[in-house]
């Protein structure tokens, strides 16, 4: 399975091009930890070094609904201000939506891709480059590349290097032939009121547990230790 999520600073100030760079590192961590294979498939960068207006990933795994459900939204950071010390404001909102992307929309045939088998990288030994099994793929009349080098097959490569190439075509498509997208990523309306994901502080913690529910817990169990001593 296939998904592609795209995070955006939507209409928000320069400190939410700050957050999306940051949220993009969070969630793809996230994301390889549970063995979901990661490609950031299109960048826009913010006016701040390190800052991002909005990115896109695509996501690769067996089962991805519950982990993409868990992202998309509005994602909250509170913290002060990395760009402008003496703002008052301590909260910044991003974006985070899943792209479809229809399929008959973005045909790529076979004859306009040139492949090319190179050595894959890797720690030094003797044999290592012996074989080529990676795999460029060149989409010829953009000049967009990609490699693939997830497999020990040329074969499996060659088909991965296609699938990505094709992915990646359908950003830069929708990025230079559908204005709506770019309109979407900066003037996405988020929702504030119900974040799905809260982080607090320059480090990004989610923030402390609600105990309230462990005193209730707690309190329930007092009551019914001293009714059953009640009753004895």
């Amino acid at each position: 399975m296939t998904q592609i999520l795209q995070i955006t600073s939507g209409n928000g100030p320069v400190e939410s091009t700050w957050v999306v760079a940051q949220i993009l590192k969070i969630l793809m961590d996230e994301a390889r930890g549970k063995g979901i294979e990661t490609t950031v498939l299109h960048r826009e960068e913010g006016e701040e070094n390190g800052a991002l207006l909005s990115a896109s990933i695509q996501l690769e795994a067996a089962h991805l609904d519950e982990f993409v459900k868990s992202w998309a939204g509005t994602v909250q950071w509170n913290g002060e201000s990395q760009l402008k010390r003496d703002l008052k404001s301590k909260s910044w909102f991003v974006g985070i939506q899943k792209i479809e992307l229809a399929e008959e929309e973005f045909q790529i045939s076979e004859k306009d891709i040139a492949y090319q088998a190179i050595r894959a990288s890797g720690p030094g030994g003797q044999h290592v480059n012996k074989v080529s099994t990676a795999i460029r793929a060149t989409h010829t009349p953009t000049g967009l590349s990609v490699v693939a080098s997830d497999s020990r097959s040329q074969i499996q490569n060659r088909k991965k290097a296609k699938e990505r190439l094709l992915n990646m075509l359908k950003i830069e498509t929708l990025n230079r032939k559908q204005e709506h997208l770019k309109s979407v990523q900066h003037n996405q309306k988020l929702d504030r009121a119900n974040p799905v994901r809260v982080f607090t502080g320059s480090d990004f913690k989610p923030p402390i547990e609600n105990k309230k529910f462990k005193s209730q817990r707690q309190t329930l169990k007092s009551e019914l230790r001293k009714r059953l001593a009640e009753d004895e």
